[in-house]
């Protein structure tokens, strides 16, 4: 806003009209009364749009749980995370599992209850990839007497009102923003969930009383930059590629704080390329999938010097039970109600498959199973986090957790694609059946 100056008072030549100084005086009186109106209206103004940016930022990043406000609490729920949370083993676990509907946290919850443990999960129904999927995870865990809480991580009401109504021995944490690419578009979402949401958890969980062990997803992108093959726990990991991967190396400085503060029992692990039945729809092998049926072109990214990417692709199966042997081997916290008394367990361990494929391999499996030939577009990958390899070394894991990975990418595979063929009603290998989108 441009202000009047006091000669716009005034002619432009000097000496032909007799000033009135009290008039003028009081001009300016006025003039600087509505000057100093003009920007306390700006800063007015300047406040309220602040406010409201800020209450829609709110708004943004409650998009997936505002909904979720009022759909906890009472006796019917409370006696619900009871029963859920009730093992059916001797010595059997009680576990919160953050996450519970998302591709991990579904198959976790499921083997810890079969085999007899205590099991409540946790999600917000996001929207990050279609809610449908999780809803239709959510009733398969229904139905092995899973209840899954619909609320946030960052609800600190909502996780006091668990762990006040249930003795977790232990909580799962895989509630995440996932995603490298993602990040780009909506950075936010990543500092809400992997940092404040993950905060948030431990401060509940070293208020309890017993304090839970803490196993909880870290992921092999906080390797970022690095090129020593394969990649050890023991490398550095102070140059990640991503936003995702920072936010989780951030998770692991964290809760190394609440482990070495509070007596927190932590475990982190570091995934690499997680794939297999009722998987997400945002990772390659599934999009591409999706459109090789639909005859969809697909991009595959090359490296410096058109060299093919490659993953260290891991089945389902095998991280689950890599998840359940760091739940099984973690030590008791040793806090209790917020104060440490003695130094507690503090691992990371990475779960892989040690054999790195390229994606042009991972592409000839799937059509080989879909039996349709992919329409490819063949780029440079972009600067957008993603990294060219991953290879994990995991013989910490093995001689700690017993981890032995047993299924390698053409088996997965082929489990995934007869999965999904299923799940989105193809009824021949050809295509057909109802689209997925």
């Amino acid at each position: 806003m441009r202000l009047p100056e006091d000669d716009q008072f005034f002619p432009s030549t000097p000496g032909k009209v007799k000033i009135d100084r009290s008039n003028h005086a009081m001009n300016r009186q006025l003039h600087r009364c509505f000057a100093s109106t003009s920007t306390m209206f700006v800063w007015a103004v300047f406040l309220i749009a602040l406010t409201l940016s800020y209450l829609s930022f709110q708004s943004f990043m409650d998009t997936g749980t505002r909904y979720l406000a009022a759909s906890w609490g009472g006796h019917q729920w409370e006696k619900r995370v009871r029963e859920s949370a009730r093992p059916h083993r001797t010595r059997g676990m009680k576990v919160l599992v953050t996450g519970a509907a998302g591709f991990v946290g579904t198959h976790v919850s499921l083997a810890l209850k079969k085999r007899g443990d205590g099991v409540v999960g946790l999600d917000n129904f996001n929207d990050y990839y279609d809610p449908s999927l999780k809803k239709a995870r959510t009733g398969l865990l229904d139905s092995h007497g899973v209840f899954v809480v619909a609320g946030d991580i960052n609800d600190a009401r909502l996780l006091a009102k668990l762990f006040d109504l249930v003795a977790f021995t232990h909580v799962m944490h895989l509630a995440a923003q996932a995603g490298v690419r993602y990040a780009i578009e909506n950075p936010a979402s990543y500092v809400h969930s992997n940092v404040a949401g993950l905060v948030t958890l431990l401060e509940a969980c070293k208020s309890a009383n017993p304090q839970p062990a803490v196993v909880w997803a870290s992921s092999s992108s906080v390797y970022g930059l690095n090129e020593e093959v394969p990649f050890s726990e023991s490398d550095r990991t102070d140059r990640p590629a991503s936003l995702y991967a920072a936010t989780k190396k951030a998770g692991e400085e964290i809760t190394h704080t609440y482990n070495h503060i509070y007596g927190l029992s932590i475990t982190g692990l570091r995934f690499f390329t997680v794939y297999g039945p009722w998987g997400r729809p945002d990772m390659a092998y599934f999009s591409f999938t999706r459109n090789i049926l639909q005859g969809k072109p697909i991009t595959v990214y090359r490296g410096k010097g058109r060299t093919d990417l490659a993953r260290d692709f891991t089945f389902i199966d095998d991280v689950v039970k890599g998840c359940v042997a760091s739940l099984d081997t973690a030590q008791k916290s040793t806090g209790s109600g917020g104060k440490k008394k003695g130094p507690a367990q503090y691992r990371i361990y990475n779960l892989g498959n040690t054999s790195p494929v390229t994606v042009p391999n991972m592409v000839g499996i799937l059509e080989r199973y879909l039996k349709v030939k992919a329409k490819k577009n063949v780029v440079e990958m972009p600067g957008n986090g993603d990294v060219p390899f991953t290879h994990a070394n995991i013989s910490l894991a093995q001689r700690d957790l017993g981890y032995r990975p047993t299924t390698d990418l053409q088996t997965g595979l082929k489990k995934f694609v007869r999965w999904y063929l299923s799940y989105y009603g193809y009824h021949n290998r050809g295509g057909g059946g109802k689209s997925d989108n």
